[in-house]
């Protein structure tokens, strides 16, 4: 677009706001010029400042006075032509190529002849106008030749006042810069008013000395135009769009940057959407410039850069380089970033920078940014830090929390980008990451240039995108570890290395979709490398497979490589374990495992490798074969051997999960911990969703519901005939909610899976009994009789007799007494204790007793669920103590003894309170008034317990709001809001804010922000 063009877009209103100062003063001076003392007013400003609409409006102002307007508009390429300017000025209709100038060559009547103008003036006939080219132009006396001209100019100042504007003088020719120079000294004598334009924006590349850098400064009189202000764009904003919101006024308003030009011609690319008649309200502003028509606004900005210069151009495309890798590496994304990566945007929906960037304060940042910018643009530092500051004192950046300048807004951003090809902005990124790594920036910070870069080619490059990646998984943001992996692939790197970041890629696609990653892991076990790197690839895409379905895949797949290993038994053991968790007769190949052990000519355990003995101890568990001390004993032997790398996820993990059911709930945690930190932050391996289901089973057995529910899995239903089905922490959200007394949203939960489909595996098994503990708490013993039998009977087909995974044998007996049918009950019962006497840990002998005591009925009832609270106090604290002080208040009561059956009851009642076990606190509850007791009183713990204060701010803050926001929003002392907030954590059994959301009951249909 060319200058003309671009000035277009400025109508007189828009180009004068803020203006009538200026306008005073040209005034004046047209005034006292046509008294017969002119002068040089000198109008500087930015380019798009509206300097060529003021010098327009001021020359009809001097027309209106009667003076005559001169005109001359300068442009870049006539610097090279001698007069060219002073040739629009004054004499358009001469011939340059004449000595004399057309119509100037005789006198008229009263004139002097042109040598006296030149002796009456000696400063203009001296002027020096000679230079390289004037020959050419056919000027046999370039001092003559400029003496003329100002004869000329005279002669029309004498016919009538003058008013002169030279629009754009920064562009004109030497010659012509020359001659206003010297004019500008002359102009008290005559009535001329000399009004001239001038571009004056600090550049990279230092400017010509202006017009009037040697006149004395009486002679001249200088105004610069300033940015707009906030309101007058805000309401030339409103005068285009009369429906526009608050909100898109100040967007508009931003993107404008406080510059009539880039402001016009935003507002006509929104306005020229909206059809006839009335301007429609601008949309939301888009990020891109590719959403505007017809472009305008990228072809004023493309304008303002070209105006700027080369270097100037390269430092602002820069900076928009620098700041787009700086919104990458925030937390939670935002409308004009990505990720997440990660602190809140900020109300004007700027960028804040991690405090990954060097320097320990603002005054660093910034430092380290104008280095950064100045390696990228090659130019000199200093100049880059002068011009950040007088771009932010101009409007076009401002700066943000952390102190760094930015671009007011994203469009304006993506439209100083718009100017440089993908390869120049990814040489740019590269020499960022470059310089940020050698200054010492986060390696998120460098990862996330890098990751928008060309090709490093240096190791450097994948080792630093791996390590972020690792960071970005350890933070949850996982997109981001994907987006740097699949970078890291296009760099060159040996056969082993590609095959880890493959597996790694892998293995973070599939946890998006389960075929996700296949792809990925296939290609990481074609690559040639070592036997141990095949087996890991190997271990990943087996995973992958049978989480997608095609568990009868892998199994071909292992066995096939199991055929080629025979040299490495290690190896050949692990791929064997991975065999036997994968399968879906899982406790059918343990089962054949143990009883080829126990042959006379079997395999001894130092060949089966302490993986493989510690599943065996685990069938051995679920079979019934084993106490829970003997098993332990052997696995805490086994955890003492050296273990192979390979096969430790195995050993770590099955030791978890037996000691979790042998109620060593802190040394199973421990075991968690350390088999996930053995896994490392990504690596997809059958044991690392064991692991998460061993982590949120610990979690239950302690009745710390918030944290089951809190587990990003529990809530994420996947439907469909193929994947593994319903996890663990699935199962346990169901009999979490159910506990909680949120039944509609556990049917919700168990509605989101087809069991029909489901493989028949231990989690499929788990949830029936999840299902089963649904329906027999919303009243239907029916239908959960069939949930735990069809449970039962599974895990029995399997050979898993013993119910330390799913008291199965526990629920269906309670439907069956339910039902009135006490005989079948008491068959189920009994034999439960059976087993449970063999495994011996307080919960599930504890549960046992219960249950016996209940179907049993009498005294020796009374006496079993007395055992059962004894019991059960020396395990873990959990719901089972409770269901049993509620089991031995019931029998109590039955036999009569109602006053000793109220100290039971109320210790369920207050336990129930403290864990926040909604259903038995219900129970023990109505135990309490059937017999005859007096209300139990207040709740002292969980969601009942909170006053309706405690509960509305609760509410608030567990919608993200700040203390200080709900103190001004209930009108309280905000010290009265965090006393309240201590309160309701105590209550609900919390440590943080963020786990409000979940231990929080939801709040009702239509209930008013806050509500709970």
């Amino acid at each position: 677009m060319t200058r003309p063009a671009q000035e277009e877009l400025l109508s007189p209103v828009e180009s004068l706001s803020e203006r009538d100062d200026a306008l005073r003063l040209l005034a004046a001076s047209a005034e006292r010029a046509c008294g017969g003392s002119g002068r040089l007013v000198l109008l500087r400003g930015a380019t798009g400042t509206g300097r060529t609409a003021l010098l327009e409006a001021a020359a009809e102002q001097a027309a209106a006075l009667g003076m005559r307007v001169l005109r001359a508009r300068c442009a870049p390429e006539d610097t090279g032509t001698h007069w060219a300017t002073l040739r629009q000025l004054l004499c358009e209709e001469m011939d340059f190529t004449d000595d004399v100038p057309a119509g100037c060559g005789e006198a008229g009547p009263g004139d002097p002849g042109i040598a006296d103008l030149g002796t009456a003036d000696p400063g203009i006939a001296d002027l020096d106008t000679a230079g390289p080219g004037t020959a050419g132009l056919g000027i046999a006396d370039p001092r003559a030749y400029s003496a003329r001209l100002w004869r000329l100019l005279r002669r029309q100042a004498d016919r009538a006042p003058l008013f002169v504007a030279v629009d754009d003088v920064h562009a004109a020719d030497p010659s012509s810069r020359r001659w206003l120079t010297e004019v500008a000294r002359r102009l008290d004598r005559l009535p001329v008013l000399l009004v001239v334009t001038e571009r004056c924006q600090y550049d990279i590349d230092p400017p010509d000395a202006g017009l009037a850098h040697a006149l004395p400064p009486d002679l001249v009189r200088t105004h610069t135009l300033a940015p707009l202000s906030a309101e007058t764009a805000a309401e030339l904003v409103r005068a285009a769009f009369p429906g526009a919101g608050p909100g898109r006024v100040a967007d508009c308003v931003r993107a404008g940057a406080g510059n009539p030009l880039l402001l016009r011609a935003l507002l006509d690319d929104l306005a020229s959407g909206g059809g006839a008649g009335e301007p429609a309200p601008p949309a939301e502003l888009p990020d891109t410039c590719a959403a505007l028509y017809p472009g305008g606004y990228p072809d004023a900005v493309s304008w303002w850069l070209t105006s700027a210069g080369g270097a100037t151009s390269a430092v602002a495309r820069a900076l928009a380089v620098l700041e787009t890798g700086a919104r990458a590496t925030r937390a939670p994304s935002t409308r004009d970033g990505a990720p997440a990566v990660d602190g809140a945007p900020s109300a004007d929906g700027g960028v804040p920078v991690r405090d990954g960037w060097p320097g320990a304060c603002a005054a660093e940042h910034r430092e380290v940014q104008a280095q950064v910018i100045a390696r990228m643009a090659q130019v000199d530092v200093a100049r880059v830090a002068g011009w950040l500051t007088a771009m932010t004192r101009l409007g076009l950046l401002r700066q943000d929390a952390d102190g760094l300048p930015r671009y007011t807004h994203p469009l304006l951003r993506d439209a100083v980008l718009s100017g440089w090809t993908s390869g120049r902005r990814r040489a740019a990124h590269r020499t960022a990451a470059e310089e940020l790594m050698r200054r010492g920036a986060d390696v998120a910070v460098v990862a996330w240039y890098l990751a928008h870069a060309s090709v490093v080619a240096e190791s450097w490059a994948v080792d630093l995108l791996v390590q972020a990646a690792a960071a970005e998984v350890r933070a949850g943001r996982a997109r981001a570890a994907v987006a740097f992996l699949r970078r890291a692939l296009d760099e060159p790197m040996g056969p082993g290395r590609r095959a880890t970041v493959l597996i790694q890629l892998g293995s973070l696609e599939c946890a998006e979709h389960p075929s996700g990653g296949i792809t990925r892991l296939t290609e990481a076990v074609r690559l040639p490398g070592s036997s141990r790197d095949l087996v890991r690839a190997m271990v990943a895409l087996a995973t992958a497979l049978s989480h997608s379905g095609e568990t009868s895949a892998a199994l071909r797949m292992l066995r096939t490589e199991e055929a080629r290993l025979t040299d490495h038994p290690d190896l050949v053991r692990t791929l064997r374990a991975v065999a036997v968790l994968i399968s879906d007769h899982e406790l059918g190949a343990l089962r054949e495992e143990y009883r080829r052990r126990r042959e006379p000519d079997g395999d001894t355990p130092d060949l089966l490798g302490a993986a493989h003995q510690a599943l065996i101890v685990r069938y051995e568990a679920t079979a019934g074969l084993v106490s829970s001390r003997d098993a332990m004993a052997r696995i805490r032997g086994l955890l003492e051997e050296p273990a192979d790398s390979l096969a430790e996820p195995f050993l770590l993990c099955t030791a978890a999960a037996v000691a979790q059911w042998a109620d060593e709930l802190d040394e199973a945690e421990g075991l968690v911990r350390r088999a996930l930190d053995t896994l490392g932050p990504f690596l997809l391996h059958p044991m690392h969703h064991v692991l998460l289901d061993v982590r949120v089973d610990l979690a239950a057995a302690r009745a710390d519901f918030a944290t089951v529910l809190a587990d990003p899995r529990a809530r994420q239903p996947v439907t469909g005939q193929s994947g593994p089905g319903p996890a663990g922490a699935h199962t346990q959200a169901v009999i979490a909610l159910v506990e909680t007394g949120r039944l509609e949203e556990a049917a919700r939960l168990v509605d989101g899976f087809d069991l029909r489909t489901a493989p028949d595996s231990w989690r499929t098994h788990r949830f029936l009994y999840a299902r089963g503990v649904l329906r027999a708490a919303a009243g239907d013993p029916a239908a959960a009789l069939d949930d735990f039998l069809e449970c039962g009977r599974r895990q029995v087909a399997h050979e898993a007799a013993r119910s330390v995974v799913t008291p199965w044998r526990i629920g269906a007996a309670e439907c069956r007494l339910a039902l009135g049918r006490p005989r079948e009950a008491l068959a189920l019962a009994e034999e439960e204790l059976r087993l449970a006497e063999v495994w011996h840990t307080p919960r599930v002998l504890g549960r046992a007793l219960r249950v016996l005591g209940e179907t049993t009925g009498g005294r020796r009832g009374l006496q079993l669920t007395g055992r059962a609270v004894e019991v059960l106090r020396e395990g873990p604290v959990g719901t089972e103590l409770i269901s049993a002080l509620v089991s031995h208040g019931r029998r109590l009561a039955a036999s009569g003894e109602r006053s000793r059956a109220r100290e039971p009851l109320r210790e369920a009642v207050e336990r129930a309170e403290r864990l926040g076990a909604v259903r038995l606190r219900a129970v023990a509850e109505g135990l309490l008034h059937e017999g005859g007791a007096r209300r139990a009183g207040a709740p002292r713990t969980g969601p009942a317990a909170l006053t309706d204060s405690e509960r509305r701010i609760a509410g608030l803050a567990a919608e993200g709001r700040t203390n200080a926001e709900i103190a001004a929003l209930l009108h309280l002392a905000r010290r009265t809001v965090e006393t309240h907030l201590t309160a309701t954590y105590r209550k609900l059994g919390i440590r943080r804010r963020t786990e409000l959301p979940t231990a929080l009951p939801p709040a009702p249909p239509g209930a008013p922000a806050g509500a709970v």
